[in-house]
């Protein structure tokens, strides 16, 4: 039927499918042209982002540490699903197999929790510069940079474990078209052939803890920040400070949308890793003058 094959071993089976976008045909070459340039760009906006954090001395600093993170889970969290989806918006062939989908899932959630906690460090961070600058160099140091960049994978990775196993425990019967352009929560859920409430229970609870430090974080943080700087008595330097954590501000949250319709997954999937490199180049004077430097040094190169 053009959706896949599902392969049955007794009451097994090995493969789901993604139903996607395939109730709207009409629409599957425009996104395959859209996603594959935002994809494209995703991936030149990040790496330039990671390789000016690591050639340009001046950026090798706790902000530029985090910031080479976050572009590097961006690159990872698109690159999970979005190869993907343009496989399958090009072919009829739209199956994935069970263990890709365990794979998949484990993956796009882990780095969706990651972002989270990884945000609210940088918040922390924007916090203790701009809050603490005459201690900001002993406060973040950079073997506790590592440890809270560390941390936030590992706690991260941890909660998309347990969220996996408690979604996979659920008996589906047999039933295997999934809802959605790649594994995700929700969709599979539907797929159950019992009750989930208790599931979803599980899974709210644990999903409302891993976020609630990093926002009560991000609150507290930005709190600080503004006191500090309505304090600073010089607009400049008003400009200057809300300038260095300004982008954190507008980096949305990649992973949890209360809804979780195609569409605004969509958005959250290739858009926003897409806009943040875009967000930091464009506002911070710093990234920009590496970028010419890199420029012009290949430039004198030749």
């Amino acid at each position: 039927d053009g959706t896949g094959t599902l392969i049955k071993n007794g009451s097994s089976f090995t493969g789901f499918v993604l139903l996607g976008f395939s109730d709207r045909p009409q629409l599957e070459l425009v996104l395959f042209v859209v996603l594959l340039i935002f994809y494209l760009f995703t991936l030149l906006g990040n790496t330039t982002i990671i390789a000016l954090s690591h050639l340009d001395p001046h950026l090798q600093t706790p902000m530029y540490f985090f910031l080479s993170n976050l572009s590097f889970l961006d690159l990872c969290y698109t690159t999970s699903t979005v190869p993907q989806l343009l496989v399958h918006l090009r072919g009829a062939d739209k199956s994935i197999s069970f263990g890709g989908c365990i794979v998949q899932l484990l993956v796009a959630l882990g780095l969706g929790s990651t972002e989270c906690i990884l945000l609210g460090v940088m918040a922390f961070d924007r916090y203790a510069a701009i809050c603490r600058p005459l201690h900001y160099t002993v406060v973040m140091h950079p073997r506790l940079c590592a440890l809270m960049a560390s941390a936030s994978w590992v706690i991260g990775f941890a909660n998309s474990s347990l969220q996996t196993v408690l979604t996979f425990l659920v008996p589906l019967c047999g039933r295997n078209k999934i809802d959605h352009f790649f594994c995700e929560v929700p969709p599979l859920l539907k797929l159950a052939c019992v009750d989930t409430t208790a599931n979803e229970s599980e899974l709210f609870f644990v999903s409302v803890i891993i976020l609630l430090v990093p926002v009560a974080l991000i609150i507290f943080s930005y709190g600080r920040i503004v006191r500090a700087v309505l304090r600073i008595k010089s607009s400049a330097g008003q400009r200057k400070a809300f300038g260095t954590c300004g982008s954190h501000i507008t980096v949305p949250s990649n992973n949890y949308s209360q809804d979780h319709g195609k569409f605004v997954s969509l958005f959250y999937t290739i858009v926003t890793p897409m806009v943040n490199p875009v967000i930091y180049t464009l506002r911070n004077k710093d990234v920009t003058g590496a970028m010419k430097k890199v420029l012009c040094r290949d430039c004198d190169s030749r």
